[in-house]
C-alpha cells in the first residue's frame, strides 16, 4: 500500500516506547491543527452564536445538597485537560526514570537550555507589560506545545539527526514541567486549606498503594478522582491534581525481564507438548497455558507504561481536540486585527514565543557549548538548534491555557493574548520548519 505521509514512513516499524510517545505526539499536532481551523471557522461564521453557547451551557452533578456546576467549557478545561496533565506527568517521570533525562551528560542541555526558553519570554513580556493590566500573563509565553513541535520536526524524517528530535523532547518535557509549577505556584487566587489538606491525604494514599507493590490500575483511579475533586475546591487548578497522580503510579515491574524470559521459554515448551488437532482446537491445558503467558507479559510491564501507552490515543484524538475546538475559536475582526497585535499583551507574548524563545534555547545552548558545560546532541549543528529554537516558540495548547488563568475575569485580554499566541505559533513553527530543511538541504549539497 502506498504511503501518503512521512510519518507514516517513519513509524512503520515502532518498537519502543519513545517512538510510540513520538508517533502519538505527532498525531495530536495534526489532529490539533484541524480542530484549531474548526473553531476558526465556527467562531467566524453565522454558527458563532451556537458555537459560544454551546461551550458555556451548564452541566450539573447533584448528590442531595450537595452541587457542582460549571459550563462545558471548565469541564474540559479543569476536567477533561487533568488527563493532558496526567500524561504529561508520566512523560515527565518516565524521562527521568529511563529516558532522556536520566543521564545528566545528555540531559544537561535541553534543561539549560529549557530554563532559558522559559525565563527570557516571561523577562521579555515583562519589560513590555510591567505596571500594565495585562502584567499577570507573563506566563504565557513560557510554554511549548510539545505536539506541534514534534510534528514539525518529524515531518522532516531523514533531514534532521535523530539525536536533534531526542533534544527537542527532553527539552519540551522539562518545558511542561516548569509550565506545570507556574500555574501551580503563581495562577493560584485563593487556597481552601482543608481541601488542599484532603487532596494531599489522597496523594499519601496513592503513594502507599505504590509503596505496597498494588499494580492494579483501578485503586488509583479511584482515589486519584478524589484528589482531583478536592484540589478542584482548593482553588488550585484542578489539572495539577493529574501531574501529581501520574507521579504515584509505578513504574518498576513486579517480575524482572530475566524471570519473565524463563518462565515463559517453560510456558512455550509445554504449550508446544500438546498436539493441534485437524480443526486447529487448543487443548484446554494450552488455553490455561496461554492465561499463564499473558499474565507473565502484564508482569513483566509497568502500570505507567501501560497508562502512557493507552492514553495517548484518546487524549490526541479527543481530549486536545476538545480543548482546541473550546478554546481557539475567536471572532477576528481584521480590520482591527492590526491594531490588536500592537496591544501590549499581544506584543509581549509574540515577541516573548519568537524572539524570548531563541535567545533562551538557541543563546543559552550556543553559551553551555561554548563553555563546555555541554555537548551538540549528535550528528546536529548549531544552525539545527537554531531552528528547533523556533519550534520551540510553538505556545498554542499550553499557552491558551495560561492565558484562560492569567485573564479569567478580563475577555478583551484573553482575546488578545490568543491572537498573538496564534499569529506567534504559526510564524515560530513555519520559520522552524522551513529553517532546518534550508539547512539540511546545505549540508546535502556539501
Amino acid at each position: 500500500m502506498k504511503l501518503y505521509a512521512p510519518w507514516e514512513k517513519a513509524f512503520r516499524r515502532v518498537s519502543t516506547p519513545f517512538e510510540h510517545f513520538l508517533h502519538a505526539q505527532t498525531t495530536t499536532g495534526l489532529v490539533l491543527m484541524c480542530m484549531t481551523v474548526l473553531a476558526l471557522l465556527l467562531a467566524n461564521s453565522p454558527l458563532s452564536e451556537i458555537y459560544e453557547h454551546f461551550f458555556h451551557m451548564k452541566i450539573d452533578f447533584n448528590i442531595g445538597s450537595w452541587e457542582l456546576s460549571h459550563s462545558l467549557h471548565h469541564w474540559i478545561n479543569d476536567g477533561l485537560m487533568a488527563i493532558f496533565f496526567f500524561i504529561i506527568g508520566l512523560e515527565i517521570k518516565r524521562e527521568i526514570l529511563a529516558g532522556e533525562l536520566s543521564n545528566i551528560k545528555v540531559a544537561i542541555l535541553p534543561i539549560l537550555a529549557a530554563i532559558g526558553g522559559m525565563v527570557f519570554p516571561a523577562l521579555i513580556y515583562l519589560y513590555l507589560n510591567y505596571g500594565t493590566v495585562g502584567a499577570g500573563g507573563w506566563g504565557i509565553p513560557m510554554a511549548t506545545d510539545i505536539a506541534f513541535a514534534i510534528s514539525a520536526l518529524v515531518l522532516l524524517g531523514k533531514r534532521v539527526p535523530p539525536a536533534l528530535v531526542t533534544f527537542l523532547v527532553a527539552l519540551a518535557i522539562v518545558d511542561d514541567l516548569g509550565a506545570v509549577l507556574v500555574i501551580a505556584i503563581f495562577y493560584t487566587d485563593t487556597i481552601n486549606t482543608m481541601a488542599l489538606v484532603l487532596s494531599g491525604v489522597m496523594f499519601l494514599i496513592m503513594i502507599s498503594f505504590n509503596r505496597f507493590g498494588i499494580h492494579m490500575i483501578l485503586p488509583y483511579f479511584v482515589v486519584g478522582l478524589f484528589m482531583w475533586f478536592f484540589m478542584l475546591e482548593s482553588g488550585v487548578h484542578a489539572t495539577i491534581a493529574g501531574v501529581i497522580a501520574a507521579l504515584t503510579i509505578p513504574s518498576k515491574p513486579k517480575e524482572t525481564p530475566v524471570t519473565f524470559v524463563d518462565d515463559t521459554k517453560g510456558l512455550i515448551d509445554e504449550y508446544a507438548k500438546y498436539p493441534v488437532t485437524t480443526d486447529h482446537v487448543m487443548h484446554e491445558k494450552q488455553k490455561a497455558i496461554l492465561l499463564n503467558i499473558k499474565d507473565k507479559i502484564d508482569a513483566v510491564g509497568t502500570p505507567a507504561s501501560k497508562l502512557e501507552h493507552d492514553l495517548h490515543l484518546p487524549v490526541a484524538l479527543l481530549v486536545i481536540p476538545f480543548f482546541a475546538l473550546a478554546n481557539a475559536g475567536i471572532s477576528i475582526d481584521f480590520s482591527s486585527i492590526g491594531d490588536t497585535i500592537m496591544q501590549p499583551v499581544s506584543l509581549g507574548i509574540i515577541g516573548g514565543l519568537i524572539l524570548g524563545k531563541v535567545i533562551g534555547i538557541f543563546g543559552v545552548s550556543w553559551l553551555a557549548i561554548k563553555l563546555k558545560i555541554a555537548q551538540l546532541p549528535e550528528n546536529s549543528s548549531m544552525s539545527q538548534i537554531f531552528g528547533v529554537a523556533f519550534l520551540g516558540g510553538i505556545g498554542f495548547t499550553m499557552s491558551i491555557f495560561v492565558a484562560d488563568l492569567a485573564f479569567k475575569n478580563t475577555p478583551e485580554l484573553i482575546f488578545q493574548a490568543k491572537i498573538a499566541i496564534l499569529s506567534a505559533s504559526l510564524f515560530a513553527g513555519l520559520f522552524g520548519y522551513f529553517w532546518l530543511k534550508m539547512v539540511s538541504n546545505q549540508k546535502k549539497d556539501i
